[in-house]
């Protein structure tokens, strides 16, 4: 692995957790028809109630393609109830609207600036990963640049990850849902996503070792936790954001299926007797909380990746995907008691979940910047 310039880490840049303070919250506004085949028209509207919760809170930033899509937007989120004076526009095109994987990752540095020469002068920054439409879809072009938009309107600094493999130095590829942090040196992913050789292969040789060195200098991790699979008629081919999330430094909630006969319950006990037996940044052992599984949500055949894991955690605020199932009052309450100084809201995703994601995977939080 080559470098040309100081890695994040070595400047004293980390990727914060979800549940630390953001400055906004990324989403871009749907319009891909395809995603929703069928049943796009809820689309925007679910959209419209996550801006109306999320905007009490905190910003939100809105990706629109032009600005008569930004005029329709507007009208909705009106119509919604949204807190219209938090809510801002940047025109940049997308394929697709899952920012978690398509923009970049946000870092924050906690310390003074070191002084070395060409370090930023900003407290938060950006690692553009590589997107390649989770190695699976052609039509990423407009979602490949999306982080030099960002980077352009917001003018923070971005950094772009590269490795050296068989000696060819190549971009990094990475999908924000792959990942998941505590901001104290831990990090989850699954070994389906980032290790398959032969579906959907993101880094072909590329080792085990080697994200793990990525992890470190990008990210300021110090102990990833591998998982095994993650949930049936997921398309990404095994995101730990419907799997495990942290939802504390030393806690972590993850799915379980008890129903034998349900191709998720062997994965998830995998992945749970994995977490039971992890260790911290520290060496300590990890808290796990279980999850339940929602029945399966389906539409024209095809099972979709409904999971309670998918929930976004925003200042103040904390939204759940639900799916007008028994287990959505079991998850909540789960989660409100893990999360007692921020709301817990459901948002109906039965809908939303036809695109292959629901609320974490739209989702991409911008952190504040530390106050030192």
């Amino acid at each position: 692995m080559t470098t040309r310039q100081p890695t994040p880490a070595q400047l004293g840049f980390r990727m914060p957790a979800e549940w630390e303070r953001h400055e906004a919250t990324w989403i871009a506004w749907p319009h891909n028809r395809d995603d929703w085949p069928g049943k796009f028209a809820p689309a925007p509207w679910v959209y419209a109630e996550i801006v109306r919760i999320l905007s009490r809170h905190e910003p939100v930033h809105v990706v629109v393609a032009d600005w008569p899509m930004r005029r329709k937007a507007a009208r909705m989120l009106e119509q919604a109830g949204a807190h219209t004076g938090r809510v801002r526009f940047f025109k940049a095109a997308t394929d697709r609207v899952w920012l978690r994987d398509s923009a970049p990752t946000f870092v924050v540095r906690d310390g003074e600036p070191t002084g070395v020469e060409g370090e930023p002068a900003e407290s938060v920054a950006m690692v553009n990963w590589k997107f390649n439409a989770w190695a699976k879809y052609d039509d990423h072009q407009q979602d490949k640049r999306l982080g030099r938009r960002i980077a352009r309107k917001t003018g923070l600094h971005r950094w772009v990850p590269r490795v050296e493999i068989d000696g060819t130095e190549r971009r990094v590829v990475l999908e924000g849902g792959a990942i998941d942090v505590n901001g104290r040196g831990a990090l989850l992913t699954t070994e389906e996503c980032l290790l398959s050789a032969d579906v959907q292969q993101r880094n072909p040789g590329l080792t085990r070792e080697g994200y793990e060195r990525v992890f470190a200098d990008y990210l300021g991790v110090s102990r990833t936790i591998w998982l095994g699979r993650g949930v049936h008629g997921d398309d990404t081919h095994g995101h730990v954001d419907d799997v495990a999330r942290f939802v504390n430094p030393g806690t972590v909630v993850t799915v379980v299926e008890p129903d034998e006969s349900d191709p998720n319950h062997e994965p998830l006990q995998e992945n749970l007797a994995r977490l039971r037996e992890a260790r911290d940044q520290d060496g300590k052992r990890l808290k796990v909380v279980e999850l339940p599984s929602p029945s399966p949500v389906t539409f024209g055949g095809e099972v979709l990746p409904a999971s309670y894991a998918n929930f976004y955690i925003a200042n103040g605020v904390v939204i759940v995907p639900t799916f007008n199932d028994p287990k959505d009052r079991e998850a909540l309450t789960i989660l409100a008691d893990l999360f007692p100084d921020r709301e817990v809201v459901g948002v109906h995703c039965v809908d939303l979940v036809l695109g292959l994601g629901t609320l974490h995977c739209l989702s991409q939080q911008q952190p504040a910047a530390p106050e030192l």
